[in-house]
């Protein structure tokens, strides 16, 4: 380690010498993008699940040798902001003062964790693989590939449990291991791990180890596919540049976004006509009534920023909890909304920000508390409560609509479109995946091919958006019907609070989640359920509309709140002729895969 940090003090006079060229500092952002969009397509194609190759629930990014975000694929933002805290964990871990410090880190060494309150995971399900990038014996960079696993165990199929308690009844949690050693993958040690929830099923009645090991262990081996094509094109680019020109531009790129940001922040400091050092607050509430309150306190002086979360519930008796890298996430994915500048999501565009969130609060839960929840749910609140206090948006659907189903062998997760909130300037998007998630619904023949399953119906919910200058997107009809017994859950949230308007905007429609029995039966199921089907059986979601933004103009006030979906679609026709850039380019070559 000592010899180490004598090559790293060497290498940072070096890299200090460098200059920033604005025209290379372009070029830079979007060679270590492309990293990670390459990355990402390596993985959906070796990938084997539904759940990676068909729906990308994924993510992949650059950090830098202290584990901070460079640069990333535009995958899932809950995923991105939380992926810095679990290589950073990763980097103390294994260093001088670490665990792992006898261990420490070798070429074609390879590392997996998911534990969200203590290694900066998200929540079990997501599983993180990162790779150190050696060159000249050091760390210089690390890759990390973040995939949601179908199932990992814990006490329903799909590892999305409505009623969880603890978080070992979610599934299997790792806080580090070294997935390949030396260039070896530790099958015989991850199945063990995969498999270790079963040994608490006399604790933790119906607690199972993962239903699908299959599925994982090659999902697993596609995520290290993923890192070493990022290690083979950050060492090409090294080889093309120095590594002393590369991480120079991976400050530069760093510091423009800190600069960035710190300029969105006095603007609007100055526009609300705040003090030098003022404050705006915002708040919402689960569905549990628990509160979610902040306060941004800004300095103008600096351009810097207090995020307070003083006044947020207590942690919950349940699985809404969320660890502080889901909050992180939610406040990076913000604050890039808001700023105007062609910059990509990194660290620096936290450099500015002081996070305060207390202890025990539902943001920062005990280690043993359930979070599967929090990643999925709570992450949308904490969204939809930043873009409020900056007026920038009213909320969206606030809910990723998490639906599982399966049996002993057998485990399916989707997340389910819903309405997005309108703005100053532009009406919310119909049926979309909005903010924190930002995956597909699987293709219907493959969803009815691979699963016991008939698509009945997949619409939009007209009518569900609320009224405004303008107006909230619609959520969407989703009906299922199973052709043999399986166990489903449902975890939602805005079946009790609706999605807020701004400025005058009416709220949108909650969402219901109803399940119709072949016999006749209708049974309201809640916000949060788990029920055994039959063969006949049908499962009706009923996403969230989004709320409207402004006075809704007379004749819309008495149209009773309905969308002008024509509206919204002639807006998307105009948007579409502007759309360029490396995110379109990815999304569109996604879409054609």
């Amino acid at each position: 380690h000592r010899q180490q940090q004598q090559q790293q003090q060497q290498q940072q006079l070096k890299v200090s010498a460098v200059e920033c060229d604005p025209i290379q500092l372009s070029i830079f952002s979007h060679r270590f993008m492309g990293i990670a969009e390459q990355m990402g397509r390596v993985l959906q194609r070796t990938s084997i699940s539904v759940n990676i190759k068909e729906r990308l629930d994924f993510s992949c990014a650059l950090f830098g040798p202290d584990g901070s975000l460079v640069a990333n694929a535009p995958h899932l933002p809950v995923h991105l902001g939380a992926m810095s805290e679990a290589v950073r964990f990763q980097v103390a871990y294994y260093g001088p003062a670490g665990e792992g410090r006898e261990q420490g880190l070798q070429e074609g060494d390879v590392l997996l964790s998911n534990h969200p309150q203590l290694a900066g995971g998200s929540h079990l399900p997501d599983i993180t693989v990162i790779t150190p990038v050696f060159s000249g014996g050091c760390v210089v960079f690390f890759v990390a590939s973040r995939g949601h696993h179908a199932d990992i165990g814990g006490i329903s199929p799909g590892s999305m449990p409505p009623s969880s308690r603890l978080l070992a009844e979610e599934g299997a949690a790792v806080v580090s291991f070294k997935l390949v050693r030396g260039g070896a993958f530790q099958e015989a040690g991850i199945t063990q791990l995969l498999m270790a929830p079963g040994q608490l099923a006399d604790q933790l009645p119906g607690c199972s180890g993962t239903r699908n090991l299959s599925d994982n262990l090659s999902d697993l081996k596609a995520q290290v596919a993923a890192n070493t094509k990022g290690i083979q094109l950050v060492q090409e680019l090294i080889a093309e540049h120095s590594l002393e020109v590369v991480q120079a531009y991976m400050r530069f790129i760093q510091a423009n976004a800190e600069d960035a940001v710190r300029e969105m922040l006095r603007d609007f400091s100055l526009a609300q006509g705040l003090p030098e050092v003022g404050t705006v607050t915002a708040a919402d509430q689960l569905d549990d009534g628990s509160p979610i309150a902040l306060a941004i306190t800004i300095n103008r002086r600096d351009g810097s920023a207090s995020f307070d979360f003083t006044g947020t519930g207590p942690e919950v008796y349940g699985n809404l909890n969320a660890p502080p890298a889901v909050a992180y996430s939610a406040i990076i994915y913000s604050l890039r909304c808001l700023v105007t500048r062609d910059i990509p999501l990194n660290q620096g565009c936290l450099a500015p920000i002081q996070v305060v969130i207390p202890e025990q609060c539902l943001l920062n839960p005990s280690p043993v508390a359930a979070v599967v929840g929090g990643n999925v749910l709570t992450s949308q609140r904490v969204t939809d409560v930043v873009l409020k206090a900056f007026g920038a948006a009213a909320a969206s659907q606030g809910c990723m609509n998490n639906f599982t189903f399966g049996d002993a062998g057998m485990g399916y997760y989707e997340t389910i479109a819903g309405g997005a909130g309108a703005g100053p300037t532009w009406h919310g998007r119909s049926g979309v995946h909005t903010h924190m998630t930002n995956t597909r619904i699987t293709d219907p023949e493959i969803f009815e091919r691979r699963y016991p399953v008939v698509l009945r119906r997949f619409s939009l919910r007209n009518g569900s958006g609320g009224a405004g200058k303008f107006n909230g997107g619609d959520g969407v009809v989703r009906e299922v019907e199973f052709l043999r017994p399986v166990t489903a859950g449902i975890l939602s949230e805005r079946r009790a609070v609706a999605p807020f308007g701004l400025c005058g905007g009416q709220p949108g429609a909650k969402g219901q989640n109803l399940l119709l029995r072949a016999d006749g039966r209708v049974v309201n199921l809640g916000g949060k359920a788990t029920v055994s089907l039959q063969a006949g059986d049908v499962m009706r979601i009923s996403t969230p509309g989004a709320g409207g933004f402004g006075e809704p103009a007379a004749a819309d006030a008495a149209a009773d709140g309905v969308v002008g979906q024509e509206a919204a679609e002639q807006q998307h026709t105009a948007a579409a002729s502007l759309q360029a850039g490396s995110v379109h380019e990815y999304r569109r070559l996604q879409e054609s895969a």
